[in-house]
């Protein structure tokens, strides 16, 4: 990936609904240039999605839980680990982890504790064999929240690395 490409990828991920003409001037290319780059970079795969990181309170979420787990490591399990975690539309990551004696990590939003409580139980159901044990982190969406969830900082980091 060229610099410029990789400075496109930053000021997408800054905020990804500018159009391509501002960002033309921004990177100091023509618009047809920064057409073909976006076009690219998502072809290559260094763009999975355009998508917006909502307001969750405002969607009526009142938790955010982070669910670190210890299971059996099979292959086959991969398969229906992927499958469970796609059928939960409120479950946003999951994926293996390191520490804490924990190699499974998911982080869901929930709309209360009762919400959440379900989740859990579904889940000790549906992994009672494979899930040797489980710690949850819940986070209320309402209050303080230091530094809310967002992919631009990336671009600030990037920025502080080349001064």
């Amino acid at each position: 990936m060229n610099e410029t490409m990789k400075k496109l990828l930053f000021e997408l991920l800054k905020d990804s609904k500018r159009s391509d003409r501002d960002l033309a001037k921004i990177l100091g290319v023509s618009q047809a240039t920064v057409t073909r780059m976006r076009t690219k970079l998502v072809k290559d795969g260094w763009i999975q999605q355009f998508t917006v990181i909502p307001d969750f309170q405002k969607l009526g979420f009142e938790i955010m839980a982070i669910v670190c787990f210890k299971a059996k490591i099979k292959t086959e399990l991969i398969e229906k680990a992927t499958k469970w975690a796609m059928s939960k539309p409120n479950v946003i990551f999951a994926g293996r982890t390191e520490g804490m004696g924990m190699n499974g990590v998911m982080i869901s939003l929930h709309k209360d504790f009762a919400d959440f409580s379900g989740f859990i139980a579904d889940l000790m159901i549906d992994w009672r064999d494979d899930i040797k044990e489980y710690g949850t982190l819940l986070t209320p969406l309402e209050g303080t929240i230091v530094k809310p969830l967002s992919l631009k900082y990336l671009a600030e980091l990037e920025e502080t690395s080349e001064d």
